[in-house]
């Protein structure tokens, strides 16, 4: 009886020293999902914080097409997210005049044009050297568009917006709610005030899939 007595209390204590041990990890468990969802609350306070403070130092920005947002950033800092509309036919890259593609690759902003259309607008470097090296290829742009395109890239001044490639790429205002231009990347027009505000001629921007 003794014996049987002492084995029945050594089970229950591994029993009970079993659940402590479940329970402990159980609360790491919880601990690091609300570590990683906090982590991801914060990432989102930051890129949806308030009114941006300037001067923002190296400025970037992303446009990633799919989520419809464009990411402006200090240098690695993300400062803000922004919605926005794309070209009437959105997904695809961009390859030559009227087919109303956003096009994807690096660019940077060539001019602002406060006096825009379309509120306020930032010039795109598109085409850049490789829809340059693709339109010599396919026979869109000639041996002399090409090496214009090319020198203009070289001084970050604006490529030649009237070849078959097409041009005419801004970032600009006048709504975010649908895929409406024709390949331009479109704000809200409080959201392209402060993005205006905030960037320079220069600014290296970014368009991915």
């Amino acid at each position: 009886m003794r014996k049987y007595a002492l084995a029945t209390i050594t089970i229950a204590l591994l029993a009970g020293f079993g659940i402590i041990v479940l329970h402990q990890r159980a609360q790491r468990t919880d601990v690091t999902r609300i570590d990683q969802t906090d982590s991801r609350l914060t990432q989102d306070r930051v890129s949806q914080a308030g009114p941006l403070k300037f001067p923002v130092e190296d400025p970037r920005i992303i446009v990633r097409k799919s989520a419809r947002k464009l990411e402006l950033y200090s240098d690695s800092v993300l400062l803000k997210t922004y919605k926005v509309g794309l070209g009437l036919n959105p997904v695809a890259d961009k390859k030559q005049e009227g087919d109303r593609c956003t096009p994807e690759g690096d660019f940077y902003i060539f001019t602002k044009n406060s006096k825009s259309a379309y509120y306020l607008s930032l010039g795109l470097s598109y085409p850049n050297a490789e829809d340059a090296d693709r339109g010599l290829r396919d026979g869109l742009i000639t041996q002399a568009e090409y090496r214009a395109i090319r020198a203009a890239l070289r001084k970050k001044t604006m490529p030649l917006q009237n070849t078959k490639l097409g041009g005419q790429i801004y970032i600009h205002g006048h709504g975010a709610a649908s895929d409406w231009t024709w390949g331009c990347v479109a704000l809200e027009n409080e959201d392209v005030r402060e993005l205006y505000d905030a960037v320079s001629v220069g600014t290296p921007v970014s368009i991915v899939p």
